[in-house]
């Protein structure tokens, strides 16, 4: 599980899209976290910036999303030349949490309730 929590991070630095763990390799990514100083180095190594743990809103969430956010993680890891396993991304369903805000690290914070489009 730590080479798919590091396999998620590593495309996170390269990837633009919004990515979500599986349910298995979350609590990965959450011990690593918890060794800040270790986390901050690599991800200023392998990504230039800090990669945030953002939970991610449910109610947010359109029909659907946490299984294409799933492929579209499992799609980009792979297409950054990771290996993927798949029985640690599919068995368990999509975490509830991301390394996005509003959909992506950069972005900016998502529009107050009342203009939402969701």
């Amino acid at each position: 599980m730590v080479d798919q929590a590091l396999a998620f991070l590593g495309t996170c630095a390269v990837d633009g899209k919004p990515l979500s763990p599986s349910r298995l390799v979350d609590p990965e990514w959450h011990a690593f976290v918890l060794h800040t100083r270790e986390y901050r180095e690599f991800c200023h190594r392998v990504a230039g910036r800090f990669i945030d743990h953002v939970p991610t809103d449910e109610a947010r969430a359109g029909a659907g999303e946490p299984a294409m956010a799933l492929h579209r993680t499992v799609e980009a890891i792979r297409a950054a030349g990771y290996v993927v396993d798949p029985e640690l991304w599919f068995a368990s369903g999509q975490a509830k949490c991301t390394q996005c805000h509003n959909g992506c690290a950069d972005d900016p914070p998502p529009p107050p309730a009342a203009e939402s489009t969701l």
